[in-house]
């Protein structure tokens, strides 16, 4: 059963999926980071491209030739990853087949509506069961 945890009050969305995903990658996971539509997809492309030269994360857009190669990709498409190891979920809502996945991460900023959408979704996933952790990135400065 997939593994879920939420961190909250995320004070920038696309760098903590970019952290996440980086401690993944290192880790010798595959990630698929869910955004919630084509503009973050590409805005987080952009992102891991410019992020810190020492840093570099291997990552390509869902729909990219070397995209089974990757063990990093940004899009909405799970079978174009060599294994379903972790899923970042950046849009309102998981997508249907997070369950496919080891471990799912959900990304909550401190808006007070995407945290009660975050909270309707914790609600949901206990209720049927799943193992779940919260990490407070307020208090948390990693």
């Amino acid at each position: 059963m997939t593994h879920i945890d939420f961190y909250f009050n995320a004070p920038d969305k696309g760098d903590v999926a970019r952290k996440l995903a980086t401690k993944a990658f290192k880790a010798g996971l595959n990630v698929l980071v869910y955004p919630r539509d084509a503009a973050q997809a590409r805005e987080l492309d952009a992102r891991f491209w410019s992020a810190q030269p020492l840093s570099f994360l291997p990552h390509v857009v869902c729909g990219h030739p070397l995209a089974r190669q990757t063990p990093v990709l940004i899009g909405q498409d799970p079978d174009e990853l060599g294994s379903a190891d972790v899923l970042i979920c950046l849009a309102d809502e998981p997508p249907e087949f997070f369950d496919r996945f080891g471990r799912l991460l959900e990304v909550v900023s401190g808006d007070a509506s995407d945290r009660e959408r975050a909270r309707s979704r914790f609600r949901s996933f206990k209720q049927r069961g799943y193992t779940l952790e919260t990490h407070d990135l307020a208090s948390n400065h990693d």
